[in-house]
């Protein structure tokens, strides 16, 4: 069976769900509150995750999200600007990796979570 997607929303946690919150909005998402405990951000259209206060160790370590983006070089710089690093603890920032399959930056929010974004070569 084919399937028709049109999204897909992993379901991520945080250690302080608040700062996270403030995290996420520094970058640039747009975050709407689904109650007290789960929120959905929006990074573009059709593109969203679930941000959830709850937080295991475990879990959180081993999460890791790919967001592929049109121009990875304006984009870095765009997020490098924000000092995120400074303004969040735990917040890691790397430059940008060459690979043969294509390019990526490495951010890692406040809980831990690892964000690849990149971009491929066509």
């Amino acid at each position: 069976m084919k399937v028709q997607a049109k999204s897909i929303r992993p379901f991520i946690g945080a250690k302080d769900y608040e700062e996270s919150l403030r995290f996420y909005r520094t970058l640039g998402f747009e975050i709407k509150s689904l109650g007290p405990v789960m929120s959905v951000i929006r990074i573009s259209e059709g593109h969203f995750f679930y941000l959830q206060k709850a937080f295991v160790k475990d879990w959180v370590d081993n999460t890791m999200l790919f967001l592929e983006v049109e121009d990875l070089q304006s984009y870095w710089e765009a997020v490098k600007v924000l000092g995120l690093p400074d303004k969040f603890p735990g917040v890691r920032l790397s430059t940008i990796q060459f690979q043969e399959w294509g390019a990526e930056f490495f951010l890692h929010d406040p809980s831990g979570i690892l964000w690849h974004i990149g971009s491929f070569k066509p």
